[in-house]
C-alpha cells in the first residue's frame, strides 16, 4: 500500500524529489481504484449517511432515511457508503471499518462528526471563545477537541463555523466568532490549525469543515434556513473572506449552506461552489452538503423531483450528498444518460479519495481506532485545565459599579436563579459526545471559592419560563439574609443553536420578574448572564451593579466564574457581538453605514436614522468588555499625515495602567474610509492586541497599515483602494477613542 501524502503535496505546495514520488504513487493508485469502480461504487464514495452503527444521537437533526446498523452494514459492505458521521467509539468503529475492507475494492470509510467546541471535554461555545479576542485560545482548545474525537474514533470535523452573524436574532449566533469580518477571519484560521494538526496523516489530526458555504448567517428576519438576499460586494466584503482564511490555512473540506443567495440555493449555486471556491480560489477539497441540503432544492422550489435536485447539487458542485442518499440512488442513472459527465463524476471520486489517502486511511484504514488511546487521550486533567482557563478569558464585564466585582471570600452570598445548581445546560449547544455529570456547575464553583461554604445559600427562584409557586418570595428572603446577590438568569441551550430563532432577544419573563424582586430589596446584584447571542438587556438585568456574560461555558463553568467573581482571574474577554438596546434593533452591528441622515448623540434627533423608541447605537457595543484594573488610553499618533499608494504608516498610542491590579487589555484598531465610490462602514476593525499591565505600567501600541488594509470590493467586484482620507482609531471598544486622519496618496 502506498504511503499516504502529507497536506503540502496536497494543496499544490513545493514538495522534495521523495515526496513528489509519493505523490506519483498516490495518483496513480487513485487512478487504478477509480478504473476499477463501477458507477454505484463511485456515487458510494460520495454517499455519507449518519452513524447507525455506532450510537447516533437522534436528536440533532429531522427523522430523515434512517437505517438500521445491520441494513447499513451491508450497504458499506457493498460499497454504496463512503463515509459515516455522528457516531462515537472505537469498538463501533472498528465494526464498520471492517465492513468496509470486506467490500471489492476495501475503500476505507471516512468517520465525520460535529465536533463544535470539545468531545468529552467542553470548551466555551465558539461565540464565547471569541471574546477572548485570542485566536491562539481557539487553536488550543480546538486541538485538545480533535486529540478527544479522534481517539473516540473521527477523521473528520464539521467545524469550524465561520457565518458572520449581524442579526442575534438567529440562533445559530452561538456556532461563530460574532460580527465582525477581521475577528471573524482569524478564529477561522486558528480553529483549522488546531483540528488538523500539523499533517492530516497524524493519527490526532481531524480533517477541519468551514461551514456554511455561503452566506448562512445573512438568512432574512434572523429565522434560520431562510433566505437571504444580499448584494454581491456584500457576499464578497462580509461572507466569504473568514473563509478563505480557512482555506488558506489548510481547510480542505466545507460544507454547502442550506439558505438561498439570491434566488439559488447554495447547495445548487455554480457561481458559488466552482466559479468562486475552485476557479477564483483554487480550492482542492470536496464540498459535503449540509444535512439533506440537497433533497431540500425540491422544497425550495428549484428542483422538480429528486433526480433533478441531484443532478442541479452534484453539477454546481457538491461532492458529497448527506443523508439524503439521493446520489447512489440517482447519479448512477444521470451518467448513463449522458446528463452528468463520466469525468465530473471521477473527479468528485478523486477529491475524496485523496482526503482519504492524506488522512493516512489507505495506510492504516484502522487510524484513529485504538482502544488503548480511546480510554487514554479522552479527558485528561490538562484538557479540564484548558477548558477553565478558556472558560475565564472567554467572561466578558459588561457593567461594575462602584466596583462590586471582585467579591470578598468571606462574603455571605444568596445564589439565585435557574441555573444556580444547573448542570444541563452548561454546555450549550452542539454538545454530542459530552456527560451532563462532569460539569462543573456554578454553585459548585463558588462553592469551591469560598472561605466557608456555609456562607452560600442558593435559591431557585423561578424557573427558565415559567414562575414557581412560592419561589420570589424564598429568594427575597435570601437575598435580604445575604451581603450580596448573585443572580445566574439567562437562556437553556435549547434557545440557541439551530433551529432556535427568537423573535424577541430578551431574558425570559420569568426571570425579568425575578430580577426586579431582588433588585428592589436594595442589596448588591450581580447578574451572571448565560446566553448564546446578544441580549436586549432590560430593567433591573439591565441596571443591575454588575454584569458578568459567562456565555456556555463548558465543562469548567462554574470554575471559570468563580475565578472572575472573586477575582483570581481579572476579566479582560470583549464582546464580538453588539448588545442592543431593544430587540427591534435587529440586525445590528457596529460597522453599519453612516445613511444620509445619521443619528448623533447631542443632535436634535428628528429627521434622523432611528426608530421612535431607541437611537440607532448599542447598549454594549462590539469590542466593549471591562476589567478590575483601569487602563487610560494617550492620544492617537501617526508615523505620517501621508501613505503612498505602495507604502505603509505606524499607528500607535500609549496605554497606561492606572490601577493597582495587573490586567489585560485588548487594543483594537479602527478605521474609516471618509469618501469612496461605495459607502463604507462608519468604523471597520483593522487589528488588535491584548497586552498585559502592570499597576502603573505603560507600554506603546503600535500597528502598521497598508493599503491592503483600506481596500474594499468595488463595483466590478475586484479589491480595490481609492486614494483620500480616512479616519483612525486605537480604542477599547468600536465607539471609543480619539480619532487621528491621514491621506492615502495616488499611484505614482
Amino acid at each position: 500500500m502506498f504511503v499516504s501524502i502529507v497536506l503540502s503535496a496536497l494543496i499544490a505546495q513545493p514538495v522534495f524529489a521523495q515526496e513528489a514520488d509519493k505523490v506519483k504513487n498516490q495518483e496513480a493508485y487513485i487512478d487504478g481504484l477509480i478504473e476499477r469502480m463501477t458507477l454505484e461504487e463511485k456515487a458510494g464514495q460520495l454517499t455519507t449517511y449518519g452513524d447507525e452503527i455506532r450510537l447516533l444521537n437522534p436528536d440533532i437533526n429531522p427523522d430523515v432515511n434512517r437505517r438500521k446498523g445491520e441494513d447499513l452494514i451491508k450497504e458499506v459492505r457493498a460499497g454504496r457508503v463512503g463515509s459515516l458521521f455522528n457516531g462515537r467509539g472505537v469498538k463501533g468503529g472498528r465494526l464498520a471499518q471492517s465492513a468496509a475492507l470486506q467490500s471489492r475494492l476495501k475503500i476505507p470509510l471516512l468517520f465525520g462528526a460535529d465536533v463544535i467546541h470539545g468531545y468529552r471535554t467542553v470548551f466555551p461555545v465558539p461565540l464565547a471563545e471569541a471574546a477572548s479576542f485570542e485566536p491562539q485560545l481557539a487553536e488550543r482548545t480546538a486541538r485538545v477537541t480533535a486529540i478527544e474525537a479522534t481517539a473516540a474514533g473521527l477523521h473528520w470535523n464539521f467545524a469550524p463555523m465561520v457565518d458572520i452573524a449581524r442579526d442575534q436574532r438567529w440562533g445559530r449566533v452561538v456556532e461563530g466568532s460574532g460580527e465582525d469580518v477581521y475577528l471573524g477571519k482569524l478564529f477561522a484560521a486558528a480553529r483549522v490549525r488546531g483540528y488538523q494538526g500539523e499533517n492530516l496523516a497524524n493519527e490526532d489530526s481531524m480533517l477541519a469543515t468551514p461551514k456554511h458555504f455561503a452566506a448562512y448567517g445573512a438568512v432574512s428576519g434572523g429565522m434560520d434556513y431562510n433566505t437571504v438576499d444580499i448584494s454581491p460586494q456584500t457576499l464578497r466584503e462580509v461572507h466569504l473572506p473568514p473563509f478563505k482564511a480557512a482555506f488558506d490555512a489548510g481547510a480542505l473540506s466545507t460544507m454547502s449552506s442550506f439558505n438561498e443567495i439570491n434566488g439559488v440555493p447554495a447547495s445548487a449555486n455554480r457561481e458559488l461552489l466552482t466559479d468562486i471556491l475552485r476557479g477564483e480560489w483554487g480550492f482542492k477539497g470536496f464540498v459535503v452538503s449540509d444535512y439533506t441540503a440537497d433533497m431540500e432544492l425540491i422544497a425550495h422550489g428549484y428542483a422538480a423531483n429528486e433526480r433533478e435536485a441531484t443532478k442541479l447539487a452534484f453539477l454546481a458542485g457538491v461532492d458529497m450528498s448527506m443523508q439524503s442518499g439521493f446520489y447512489i440512488k440517482h447519479l448512477p442513472a444521470l451518467v448513463k444518460a449522458g446528463e452528468v459527465p463520466m469525468a465530473a463524476l471521477d473527479d468528485s471520486v478523486r477529491r475524496v479519495l485523496r482526503l482519504k489517502a492524506a488522512l493516512g486511511l489507505f495506510d492504516n484504514p484502522y487510524r484513529s481506532l485504538d482502544s488503548e488511546r480511546e480510554a487514554a487521550d479522552i479527558g485528561k486533567p490538562e484538557h479540564r485545565a484548558l477548558a477553565r482557563d478558556a472558560a475565564r478569558r472567554s467572561i466578558v464585564l459588561l457593567r461594575n459599579v462602584n466596583d462590586v466585582l471582585p467579591l470578598n471570600k468571606t462574603s455571605k452570598i444568596a445564589l439565585i436563579g435557574p441555573f444556580a445548581e444547573d448542570r444541563h445546560h452548561l454546555h450549550g449547544p452542539w454538545t454530542l459526545f459530552a456527560d451532563a455529570k462532569e460539569a462543573i456547575t456554578v454553585a459548585a464553583g463558588i462553592r469551591a471559592a469560598l472561605a466557608d461554604a456555609s456562607q452560600l445559600e442558593i435559591v431557585q427562584g423561578s424557573n427558565v419560563e415559567k414562575p414557581i409557586k412560592g419561589g420570589i418570595d424564598a429568594a427575597v428572603e435570601a437575598a435580604n439574609r445575604a451581603d450580596v446577590v448573585v443572580l445566574a438568569i439567562g437562556e437553556i441551550h435549547e434557545m440557541s443553536g439551530e433551529a432556535q430563532s427568537r423573535t424577541d432577544i430578551v431574558v425570559p419573563a420569568a426571570q425579568q420578574v425575578l430580577a426586579e424582586a431582588i433588585a428592589a430589596t436594595g442589596k448588591p446584584m450581580i447578574v451572571l448572564l448565560r446566553n448564546g447571542r446578544a441580549l436586549a438587556l432590560q430593567g433591573a438585568v439591565r441596571d443591575a451593579d454588575a454584569i458578568l456574560v459567562t456565555w456556555f461555558l463548558g465543562s469548567e463553568m462554574g470554575n471559570g466564574i468563580a475565578d472572575v467573581l472573586f477575582g483570581d482571574y481579572n476579566p479582560s474577554g470583549h464582546l464580538p457581538v453588539s448588545f442592543p438596546l431593544e430587540s427591534g434593533q435587529q440586525p445590528y452591528y457596529y460597522n453599519h453605514k453612516s445613511t444620509g441622515r445619521p443619528f448623533i448623540r447631542g443632535e436634535a434627533p428628528e429627521f434622523k436614522a432611528r426608530y421612535r423608541e431607541a437611537p440607532n447605537e448599542a447598549l454594549y457595543s462590539f469590542g466593549h468588555g471591562l476589567s478590575y484594573s483601569k487602563f487610560k488610553y494617550d492620544p492617537v499618533k501617526l508615523s505620517s499625515k501621508r501613505m503612498a499608494w505602495d507604502g505603509s504608516i505606524t499607528v500607535s498610542t500609549r496605554i497606561t495602567n492606572t490601577s493597582s491590579r495587573a490586567g489585560e487589555e485588548v487594543a483594537q484598531l479602527y478605521v474609516r474610509d471618509r469618501v469612496a465610490s461605495s459607502t463604507r462602514p462608519v468604523r471597520e476593525l483593522k487589528g488588535f492586541k491584548k497586552i498585559r499591565l502592570d499597576p502603573g505600567q505603560s507600554e506603546q501600541v503600535s500597528f502598521t497599515l497598508t493599503r491592503a488594509d483600506l481596500q474594499f470590493v468595488g463595483a466590478d467586484l475586484q479589491w480595490i483602494a481609492e486614494p483620500g482620507a480616512f479616519d483612525v482609531w486605537i480604542a477599547p471598544s468600536s465607539v471609543q477613542g480619539t480619532r487621528e486622519s491621514f491621506e492615502l496618496e495616488r499611484a505614482k
